[in-house]
């Protein structure tokens, strides 16, 4: 009996039905070791010694595939095909070895790129050693990232209170995308105009034209840039004759694009379906591991993380042979066709991503499939058919136009195609984001016109436009961007934008990536203080070693050494800096979002308040904002945000007057802080305020929606059970109603002005059956339970007024933002409990009784792009820091925030 090692027990299942009674086939589920989230887990001054550390759940997982290799007769590890599966299967032997329960058994190392008996009946017949090269490749990535993570947050700490570093690759992603933000805040907008002119040939038939060239010269786009020459250019075509001077047809033949790779699939899943990289990755993940069909589990795709383009030889033939089948032989070309690779490691240039099985449609899956699974196999299967599928045939014709008004001449061209072959476009074709040019092809049918010939005018068009800035990257532009630029690996996309978007370094608007101001900020530290590492072309000279040690072509350790030296230095340089080096180097770099321009053509510089003072960034124990020099004589201060600057520095110029309470004879005033705009009533410690919920305009704000927010919270009424009163209010996590302790969240601001007692009651009933928040004081019910503490005591997941949270005896962790509770296992929730402990025990300067354990698995593509650093305490709060604290809100209650899923990021 041999042992096999895969990565999940899904894929354990299937291969064991496979393989049959002579193995034994075992999960690793995922990384079964990693360095432990601390200082000194790379040593650099040990020749870079690397200090492992296995998880708790991996302790078992290893003694189980330990107990059962003891008893084999080999050893057989078949971990994923790339290079975070080639290190997974090195760690798994290397614990194994420690154990020293292999003696002198075979050990193979095999690995198939699609889940079905073929695949790995192949692959068991065609064992090799463990790829030393791409080990080496890995631990050089992972040591580079732990070593960047662990030194460069502790600086940001210290310069920047509230920052920390993205990652080595994810900062320079995020700088891609605050640069196209500066950019865009740059632009300044240029009008210009083009003509048109609508023509009749002599059978009745209208098309349009458009004006290429006018005075002898041809004009480029935009040179028309005035109405005064645009009204000329109109006036010669309103009293020209026309003639044509030329028609040519061409014919042009459009070739498929090749199959999908890790990011053209990203890509594509983006613009045609709207996924999130994560999202596309996750349900690549489902139909590679293989769903139920007739009762065997199959695989239905290759190996999704992978740069190749070329297709295996069997599988060129089944797509040819499925051609033929549902297309017809004029379909098929008279040869196969090859795509070469962009890939700059040919060892890791695996096969492209295509259906298992082309003879497999999307139809014959339709009831097999979810929704999300059933979409994305329709694009892979379409695109990988349209690879091998004949070129579309089409014709381009362009007819050029001469305008001639008594010796004052111009050119016209009116351009048309029309598809004579549609070819591979009937199974597939290309999707363009927005902002990405049009291809020409689409202009639409001529009809039938003659060179020669005279043509009537019908109408003349001159239409004004201003240029536009860039667009913003959407995750699909983005990761084209990265992929162009050689910056990280398609495997690790997704949990780059991830990071980005877990540290609220970004947010998604409309698909659409925008930087968080302090997103810009730590990107703006970087390059004004550590150039070097956010530099495109370093971080994409740094990828290309990776490559060239997977490729056995470099030392690993020679690499580390090389960017270990420089880099040190640089850490080292910077504990000399001082915090106003820091402040005058970010009011430079951002100045378009710290220094809005003021509708009145004022020095955004000068603070309006006092009409003296310099505005500046300041830096607080919660991160950066706006500030007067003359504090404290002048207390102005406004939150740093990339929406409203000039609005909310005019409302926070001064108290904004709105009226009077009729009650109580206080003005009630609309005023900005360092959190964002707020109303208040009277004056003092003990005046009432409430800040602006999300989607109210400082702008809109008048005395009665001003009393609304003041009088929160209202009384809905009594609860018919309890015979408590239920009120609705506004609270730190948004709008929510509240009954006898528990919290629940209602849709918006308006729901509380106006939710009755019936639905109110219904809305509580349903927080109640997920497991309701409660009171001040009470337990809340445990969600999951998660066995116990390797100290005593059991681990559980509840649900808290903060939302849901992991409990041990006193210590509650609260979950990450958008983690689904039912998903914890047990390895994240130690992890949390640990980091929850060790902050308790700093905080009240002595020690806690909380056992650290080890570090909870994470994916491999998390693992890809390396570690996050562990961070310094925040300082006090200082006077200044106080000054421009957040106004309270109108009523001290908390709602429970609501829990959506977490989709994992590979």
């Amino acid at each position: 009996m041999n042992v096999v090692v895969v990565e999940s027990p899904a894929k354990a299942k299937t291969i064991n039905k496979y393989l049959g009674s002579g193995y034994k086939v075992l999960a690793s589920f995922g990384h079964v070791r990693d360095l432990p989230a601390k200082d000194g887990s790379v040593l650099p001054d040990q020749d870079f010694e690397m200090l492992w550390e296995v998880d708790g759940a991996s302790q078992k997982r290893i003694k189980d595939i330990a107990d059962a290799v003891k008893s084999s007769d080999g050893l057989i590890l078949a971990t994923d095909p790339d290079r975070e599966g080639e290190a997974i299967s090195w760690h798994v032997l290397d614990l194994l070895k420690k154990k020293r329960v292999l003696g002198d058994k075979p050990v193979k190392r095999v690995v198939f790129n699609a889940i079905t008996k073929k695949a790995v009946l192949d692959a068991m017949a065609a064992p090799r050693d463990i790829d030393v090269a791409l080990v080496d490749a890995y631990l050089a990535r992972r040591a580079l990232d732990y070593l960047v993570g662990f030194n460069l947050s502790p600086v940001l700490w210290r310069k920047l209170p509230g920052a920390r570093s993205a990652g080595r690759v994810q900062s320079v992603a995020l700088r891609l995308v605050c640069d196209r933000e500066s950019e865009i805040e740059r632009f300044v907008s240029e009008e210009y105009w083009n003509l048109s002119a609508l023509l009749k040939t002599p059978r009745g038939d209208e098309f349009m034209a458009r004006l290429v060239s006018a005075d002898g010269k041809r004009l480029q786009a935009r040179s028309i840039q005035n109405g005064e020459m645009a009204n000329r250019l109109k006036t010669l075509l309103e009293g020209a004759s026309f003639a044509v001077e030329s028609v040519e047809a061409k014919p042009v033949k459009r070739n498929p694009s090749p199959p999908f790779t890790t990011s053209t699939l990203q890509q594509a899943a983006s613009s045609k379906l709207g996924f999130s990289a994560s999202r596309t990755m996750q349900v690549a993940q489902k139909l590679y591991e293989g769903v139920d069909i007739g009762g065997e589990t199959v695989g239905l795709i290759t190996y999704m993380r992978t740069d190749g383009v070329q297709m295996a030889p069997e599988a060129v033939q089944a797509a040819r042979s499925a051609i033929g089948e549902q297309f017809g032989a004029r379909y098929l070309p008279d040869t196969p066709r090859f795509y070469s690779t962009k890939a700059k490691n040919a060892q890791e240039a695996h096969e492209a991503i295509r259906p298992t099985d082309f003879r497999r449609t999307p139809d014959q899956l339709r009831r097999t499939l979810d929704g999300d699974q059933l979409r994305l196999y329709d694009l892979i299967w379409k695109r990988g058919i349209a690879s091998q599928m004949a070129s579309a045939e089409i014709e381009r014709t362009t007819v050029e136009i001469l305008a001639d008004n008594n010796g004052e001449k111009a050119g016209l061209r009116a351009v048309g195609s029309v598809i004579r072959f549609d070819g591979f476009i009937a199974a597939y074709t290309d999707q363009k984001e927005d902002g990405e040019q049009a291809d020409d092809d689409e202009d639409g049918r001529l009809p039938e016109i003659n060179a020669r010939e005279r043509l009537a005018k019908q109408k003349i068009n001159a239409s004004q436009h201003f240029t536009e800035p860039p667009p913003r990257y959407s995750e699909a532009t983005l990761i084209k961007k990265m992929e162009e630029l050689g910056i990280g690996r398609p495997s690790t996309y997704a949990a780059t934008l991830a990071t980005l978007r877990d540290r609220e370094y970004v947010t998604i608007d409309k698909r659409k990536l925008i930087p968080e101001p302090k997103g810009r900020l730590v990107t703006a530290f970087l390059e004004s203080f550590f150039t070097k590492y956010v530099e495109y072309d370093f971080t994409a000279d740094l990828e290309e070693k990776l490559d060239k040690i997977s490729a056995g072509e470099l030392n690993w350790k020679d690499v580390l050494r090389e960017f270990w030296e420089n880099f040190f230095s640089q850490i080292e340089g910077t504990k000399e800096l001082r915090v106003t080096n820091v402040l005058d180097a970010l009011n430079e770099a951002l100045a378009p979002l710290v220094f809005p321009k003021r509708e009145d053509g004022s020095d955004p510089r000068i603070c309006q308040a006092c009409g003296t003072g310099q505005l500046s960034l300041k830096l607080g124990r919660y991160g950066a904002f706006v500030g007067c020099s003359n504090y404290p004589e002048c207390n102005f201060t406004r939150q740093l945000s990339s929406e409203g600057g000039a609005e909310a520095e005019a409302a926070g110029n001064e108290p904004k007057a709105l009226g009077q309470d009729p009650a109580t004879g206080e003005e009630i005033t609309l005023r900005s802080g360092r959190f964002g705009p707020y109303v208040q009533r009277g004056e003092g410690k003990e005046a009432k305020r409430s800040s602006l919920p999300k989607g109210w305009s400082p702008a809109e704000m008048d005395f009665e929606k001003a009393m609304n927010l003041l009088s929160l919270p209202r009384e809905v009424g009594q609860h018919p059970e309890s015979g408590k009163p239920i009120t609705a209010g506004l609270g730190r996590y948004g709008p929510f109603i509240l009954h006898d302790g528990t919290y629940a969240n209602v849709e918006s601001i308006e729901d509380v002005f106006t939710i009755g007692l019936n639905r109110a009651v219904t809305v509580l009933a349903e927080k109640q059956s997920k497991g309701g928040a409660r009171g001040r004081g009470a337990t809340a019910a445990a969600l999951k339970e998660l066995g116990d503490h390797p100290d005593g005591g059991a681990i559980t997941v509840r649900d808290g007024r903060y939302g849901p949270y992991v409990n041990w005896g006193k210590v509650n962790a609260t979950l990450p933002k958008g983690k689904d509770p039912q998903s914890v296992t047990a390895e994240e929730a130690l992890a949390l409990i640990a980091e929850r402990a060790a902050k308790d025990g700093a905080g009240k300067g002595k020690k806690t009784s909380a056992k650290a354990p080890a570090k909870a698995k994470t994916t491999k593509a998390a693992k890809a792009e390396g570690d996050e650093a562990a961070e310094d305490k925040p300082k006090k709060a200082t006077a200044r820091t106080k000054a421009a604290a957040k106004p309270k809100a109108a009523s001290k209650a908390k709602p429970a925030t609501k829990t959506t899923k977490k989709k994992s990021s590979e």
